[in-house]
């Protein structure tokens, strides 16, 4: 099991500071769900962790050495990563894709392999897009594209998953097939999973672990029902709301308090 770790990280873009002392200890094996308002560092902080943003300071460890003293190739080993709106090539069929989840595990001496093309068929079983598997990406509905994505991060046979926000222009169904999904690769498979989530509600149920950001820090950390109360949701989001049990989980259900009648 991979273990992930950021320590005293400040990050930014050119001329635009994101985040400074940040630190953060990813729970292993479990599911951690990083929320917060538009712009306050959460995908900043996901690409730090997966090595496609360098820090100004401190530092990311990927089993306690820096991330950026590692090879490119054995980070993709130990962590696949699902970005926002990833493309396809164009005309690229799912099982062809799909099978560029292996790239990292090959070389100049070691080719393709019956363990990659075993790697393959169980990541597209996993997912149930084993029958997609001669279909061309373009051609699939918005839900089955993440699960193939998916797929291609599973295929990777990584200890940790970084999801940058999976359930981006889908609609409520197809955000519940994902983030079932994302539990049963992590239930089932062990791997840990770091997400970026925007509803709260969604995250509290699907997550053992929420970080909640806002203005580039974390403000909280904790198990769902430890962390989400009033006085947190008031903090991050500026929204006056109650907590009360989600009638199917039992997990935190965020209502935000009535506003004037129109």
């Amino acid at each position: 099991m991979s273990r992930l770790e950021a320590r005293g990280l400040s990050l930014g873009y050119p001329g635009r500071p994101v985040a400074r002392d940040l630190s953060l200890v990813v729970p292993d094996g479990r599911i951690t769900a990083i929320i917060g308002p538009n712009a306050c560092g959460k995908s900043t902080l996901l690409r730090a962790l997966a090595r496609l943003l360098a820090p100004s300071a401190g530092e990311v460890l990927l089993d306690g050495t820096a991330i950026s003293r590692q090879p490119s190739r054995e980070v993709a080993r130990r962590l696949g990563l699902l970005p926002q709106s990833p493309v396809a090539p164009e005309g690229i069929t799912v099982a062809d894709l799909v099978a560029r989840g292996r790239t990292p595990h090959q070389t100049a001496f070691r080719q393709w392999s019956r363990t990659d093309e075993a790697a393959v068929v169980a990541a597209l079983r996993a997912t149930g897009t084993q029958d997609l598997a001669r279909t061309r990406v373009e051609a699939l509905s918005g839900g089955q594209r993440q699960r193939v994505w998916l797929a291609l991060a599973l295929a990777q046979d990584t200890g940790i998953l970084l999801l940058d926000e999976p359930t981006t222009y889908l609609d409520l169904r197809h955000q519940i097939e994902v983030l079932d999904l994302v539990r049963r690769l992590n239930r089932d498979l062990g791997r840990g999973v770091v997400m970026v989530l925007h509803e709260i509600g969604l995250a509290c149920r699907y997550a053992d672990h929420l970080v909640a950001m806002k203005d580039g820090a974390i403000r909280a950390e904790g198990a769902p029902c430890d962390i989400v109360t009033p006085a947190l949701i008031r903090e991050v989001f500026d929204l006056e709301a109650r907590i009360i049990p989600d009638p199917e989980t039992g997990t935190p259900l965020v209502v935000p308090r009535a506003g004037p009648a129109c």
